[in-house]
């Protein structure tokens, strides 16, 4: 039977070659899932199953892996560590109990670490670190723990430390157990457990003692006991660790060399001990599908009523795969579920556990569990599959805004329909695309997160989907918003279909302050509820809605505002739908032109790692780029530049900072917020 206790549904997140995917493969190597481990460099990686994956050495996709150790069952998700991939990391710890924080032991808490460490903050998922590549020139333990603590503002509770560091790396030292860990063979499988050579005992016994001083703080018992001078077992010591964990007072932090295998099985131990299982996080509370504002909550029991959530999809043929966690209930195949996001059934054929690209058919499984199943048809990432007699709705992902367009073109008018389709089936696996028609061009623009996110996209229509595409220069995706308030009719008197419709819309619109966990627009009413029919609200609000998507000035989306419905004029016999939606759609333009429209660009957060001799020239340059620099750092021998900079300067900026640093600096970009444009810029653009 499967046993929830015995689960742990972790990811493995990190900033770019911080050794994500080489932990991976070391983990299923020592979980006996393959029988030699993969290199990155080569290609050979189990999780980095994708060809552009291993064209390109890193992660693009999350991919689900589930191995055994000790008497668990851990479903590991390796994510993406590009901030163009970001989605596939919020996706992941969405479904997520606990996570594996990994770091580079020379660079120590990065841009993407940041990012991701918020990701985790915003879930509430408890988290170990792992710092990685101690066996790296210029590694630095003590410092990659103190950036955790100052950059990250966490609590780190250090358990190892490196025997060694760069090439003298030899093992860990367990600060629980007090013991020396050393590996008996090149493979790291075997390991040699031995007394703490007697050169690091009182290094040991002082990092132990620390230890001890933090842990108790977070427990009367253990303080007591501590203070007392009572022995602690290794037991009550992870005890202790595992509840501090749980509550997020603490960070359990651990080391190794996952390509030197040194520190991984450990670090599994780790996640057994110190990590969730589905049991141990609060209940998920859902909407109930046909009472709004009625709530339940999901405890995870196999026996409840089954709720189960998308949280990716992967486009096959002749049917999608849909990944699931599942919050209550047990799955079973052949199963009708209802799809409360859409309001459609869809049938469960098989239930597979995912090993990367090979799969295991389950007969059942329950709740707390990760799996794929096959048969959905229009089921998308954040949608909820559910029990029909007790319909809920989970609450869905936000994925951040797209920055960057492109235009493509099938070359072919041939490929005209497989273009299409296409897009579509990217589309579903990718929350983060956006596909639009430019109504002055004609032409199809395809939107996301960053130049390789676009990149990648057009080279999967190629490869994958065999449609040869012409694509156009890359353009930044820009917003519209208003500054002022302003009222603004829309009339529509038209005869359509044999018949006359009639509506006069009146509504006023207002910016909207932006909250987190909000969305940035709203549409409220002063109209008698008994004014309209709820058919015709209905197309008031999907009016005003949908007149958003392009605003007034580049044909924008339109974001932070709020509109309020002021009036109406009815006729009983003229008035229709289809009339008081474009009367709403006609108002919010009207009104919009007169509430002084503004654009907006994107501004992107940079961080720019670089040696102190090429610093000058690339903040320089930054400035040449209109970027506000926030703060510089020494970070060991390197200084790191934090900047905000528009989206428009930063296209080439990699060739140019390869350029001035002799392709010894590195840089990352995240987006950061949107911003006005200056007013003569905002003319050049739109005339």
């Amino acid at each position: 039977m499967f046993d929830p206790s015995m689960v742990r549904n972790i990811g493995i997140a990190a900033h770019i070659d911080a050794g994500k995917t080489t932990t991976t493969e070391r983990i299923l190597f020592f979980t006996g899932r393959t029988h030699r481990m993969g290199e990155v460099d080569r290609g050979t990686t189990v999780t980095d199953f994708d060809e552009q994956e291993q064209e390109r050495g890193i992660t693009i996709y999350s991919a689900a892996v589930s191995c055994p150790w000790r008497e668990f069952t851990i479903n590991l998700i390796d994510t993406p560590g590009h901030v163009d991939f970001t989605a596939e990391v919020e996706r992941s710890l969405r479904v997520l109990d606990g996570m594996v924080a990994v770091f580079d032991a020379k660079e120590g808490v990065e841009a993407q670490s940041e990012t991701v460490w918020a990701q985790a903050d915003k879930y509430g998922v408890p988290r170990i670190c792992f710092i990685n590549k101690m066996d790296k020139i210029g590694a630095d333990f003590e410092w990659s723990v103190a950036s955790i603590r100052k950059r990250l503002r966490a609590h780190p509770l250090v358990l190892q430390l490196p025997i060694g560091a760069a090439e003298t790396l030899t093992g860990i030292i367990d600060l629980v157990e007090m013991k020396a860990v050393f590996s008996k063979d090149a493979t790291g499988g075997a390991l040699h457990i031995t007394d703490i050579p007697e050169e690091l005992v009182e290094t040991a016994r002082r990092h132990r003692n620390e230890m001890l001083e933090v842990l108790s703080e977070t427990s009367e018992e253990l303080m007591e006991r501590f203070l007392g001078d009572e022995v602690l077992s290794p037991e009550d010591i992870r005890r202790a660790i595992r509840g501090a964990t749980l509550r997020h007072e603490l960070v359990p932090v651990l080391c190794g060399s996952a390509l030197q295998n040194i520190g991984v099985q450990r670090m599994l131990d780790a996640v057994c001990d110190y990590l969730p299982s589905p049991l141990d996080v609060p209940p998920v509370t859902a909407q109930d599908a046909n009472k709004p504002g009625v709530e339940h909550t999901l405890t995870c029991d196999s026996a409840g009523p089954l709720a189960a959530f998308v949280f990716k999809v992967v486009a096959e043929k002749p049917v999608d795969l849909c990944y699931l966690r599942i919050y209550s209930g047990t799955l079973k195949p052949n199963s009708r579920l209802l799809n409360t996001t859409t309001g459609e059934k869809e049938n469960i054929t098989r239930i597979v556990r995912m090993f990367a690209k090979r799969r295991e058919q389950l007969d059942r499984t329950g709740a707390g569990d990760i799996v794929a199943v096959v048969g959905p048809k229009n089921s998308l990432t954040g949608h909820t599959l559910c029990d029909q007699r007790h319909p809920v709705k989970l609450e869905t992902i936000e994925f951040p805004e797209t920055v960057i367009s492109v235009s493509v073109q099938p070359k072919s008018s041939k490929d005209r329909e497989k273009f299409v389709e296409a897009l579509s089936s990217l589309q579903r696996q990718d929350p983060t695309l956006a596909v639009s028609m430019n109504a002055e061009t004609g032409q199809t623009l395809i939107s996301g997160m960053g130049e390789l996110h676009l990149e990648i996209m057009v080279q999967r229509l190629r490869t994958e989907m065999n449609v040869d595409v012409a694509v156009g220069k890359p353009r930044v995706s820009y917003r519209e918003a208003v500054s002022g308030r302003a009222a603004g009719e829309g009339r529509f008197l038209k005869r359509v279909g044999g018949r006359e419709h009639f509506a006069v819309v009146r509504l006023e619109i207002e910016p909207k302050a932006r909250v987190d966990g909000q969305p940035n627009s709203e549409v409220s009413s002063v109209i008698s509820q008994t004014a309209i029919t709820p058919e015709l609200r209905d197309a008031l609000d999907t009016g005003v809605v949908e007149a958003a998507q392009s605003g007034v000035l580049g044909g924008y989306p339109v974001i932070d505002w709020k509109a309020t419905l002021l009036s109406v004029e009815f006729d009983e016999e003229k008035s229709s739908a289809l009339a008081f939606e474009n009367a709403a759609r006609a108002a919010f333009y009207d009104a919009m032109r007169r509430a002084d429209p503004i654009l907006l660009e994107p501004i992107m957060n940079v961080s720019v790692v670089t040696a102190e001799e090429y610093f000058g020239s690339i903040l320089s340059d930054l400035n040449a780029r209109n970027a506000v620099v926030r703060e510089t750092q020494f970070r060991g021998q390197d200084r790191v530049i934090l900047a905000d900079v528009p989206l428009a300067q930063m296209f080439g900026y990699i060739t140019k900072l390869r350029s001035l640093s002799q392709g010894r600096a590195t840089s990352m970009m995240t987006p950061a917020h949107y911003a006005p444009m200056a007013k003569a810029e905002m003319q050049a653009l739109v005339g």
